[in-house]
């Protein structure tokens, strides 16, 4: 949405925006810097972009590598922040999308632990699109049982707070399985154009 359209909504109360694309994110949250907004970024991270993500966004969703955690710590460390990330699940293993497997998890948090500019604050997914709620329950709850095991785990440095999932046709039952954070930016903006 242009920076206008944001603005209005961050006039009339909201306080946590996220992004897609970093090349749209970066002219529009400069020119709402002077609002004290949290950016979120929930799009597909390439390791290129890192070092703009690094100065751009207060929490990027889509970790899904050791490279790519790296990257985000060496821009991080530059530019002397903790970037606060969360670890992107492919909980139904699709080929289209995004996100480490469930059963590979543990070893990449463990591995970015050692990371001292990443702090993971938690986990997202983004399940298949079924357009009936109840269909993507299961991989809700299949995320907030790996944030259990992974909590269990105790890994140094690592920490699950957050559950990012959801988005406006489905976050109820996001919520209902533990969700802290949703995706609704098509119920407050509409369609993209």
């Amino acid at each position: 949405m242009p920076a206008q359209v944001v603005q209005q909504a961050i006039e009339a109360g909201v306080n946590d925006l996220g992004e897609n694309y970093i090349q749209e994110a970066k002219d529009k949250i400069h020119s709402l810097t002077r609002f004290p907004v949290n950016w979120h970024f929930i799009g597909h991270l390439q390791s290129n972009k890192a070092g703009y993500a690094v100065r751009l966004f207060d929490l990027i969703h889509s970790v899904d590598s050791l490279k790519l955690a790296k990257e985000l710590d060496k821009y991080a460390k530059k530019n002397d922040k903790i970037q606060s990330v969360l670890i992107q699940v492919n909980v139904a293993r699709e080929d289209s999308k995004s996100g480490v497997y469930a059963e590979n998890t543990i070893k990449l948090l463990t591995d970015i632990s050692h990371l001292e500019n990443i702090a993971v604050k938690g986990l997202m997914t983004m399940p298949p699109f079924f357009n009936a709620p109840e269909k993507v329950r299961p991989f809700f709850a299949a995320l907030r049982k790996l944030r259990d095991q992974i909590k269990a785990e105790a890994i140094p440095n690592i920490a699950m707070d957050e559950l990012s999932m959801g988005m406006t046709g489905d976050f109820e039952a996001a919520i209902a399985e533990g969700a802290t954070m949703v995706r609704i930016g098509t119920a407050i903006f509409g369609q993209r154009h």
